[in-house]
């Protein structure tokens, strides 16, 4: 009896660390992007767009953070209220609207984006390189099963393999978005130069 007490709380410990290291996660990001004019939805819309090649519908940008089309139409006016981005029409076809980063945007993008990446490598830099990897693995088998239980009967294989194709796509923009030294780690024990991607 004990023991089925103890793995219990001990699910119930885990489930709560992580919910709290995600609230704990996003307001040190609204903190951090506050700083900019920005906020972290905003931020997120921001590089998408940019992810995007500098122009997407606002479906496209839906679909990439996992929110509503409606959520980002309405976030999508106020940007264009606070002069982050520009809506256009499509050059083939009028019907379609596509978001672009204004020069205000991209003027807060750059080191809202270099911001970012110090507040990433200063929160993970407690845990080593292989910490990093373990828990990226954890992660995974969460959002495996997470995955599962809102797509049943879905091919979760095929789903993470396009999101992997997407996630290093995304981290070779990134590359090219911020000056090459700064997405090195800095040496930590007998990791010497491997990079924390």
């Amino acid at each position: 009896m004990a023991a089925k007490f103890e793995a219990e709380n001990l699910i119930l410990a885990t489930w709560l660390m992580v919910h709290r290291a995600d609230a704990l996660l996003k307001i040190s990001e609204g903190k951090l992007f506050g700083e900019y004019k920005l906020n972290s939805e905003r931020y997120a819309v921001l590089v998408t767009i940019q992810y995007l090649g500098g122009s997407a519908k606002p479906s496209e940008v839906a679909r990439w953070l996992q929110r509503s089309p409606n959520s980002i139409s309405m976030l999508a006016d106020r940007m264009v209220k606070a002069g982050l981005i520009k809506r256009t029409r499509d050059r083939i076809d009028r019907r379609v609207v596509r978001l672009t980063i204004s020069d205000r945007g991209k003027d807060a993008l750059k080191p809202a984006t270099q911001a970012g990446w110090d507040f990433i490598q200063e929160i993970l830099s407690p845990l080593s390189y292989e910490d990093r990897r373990i828990l990226i693995n954890l992660l995974k088998m969460i959002n495996y099963k997470t995955l599962e239980y809102l797509n049943p009967g879905a091919d979760i294989e095929r789903m993470l393999k396009d999101e992997a194709k997407s996630h290093n796509n995304l981290m070779e923009r990134l590359v090219e978005y911020l000056e090459p030294p700064i997405l090195r780690a800095k040496p930590q024990g007998g990791e010497k130069g491997k990079s924390i991607r």
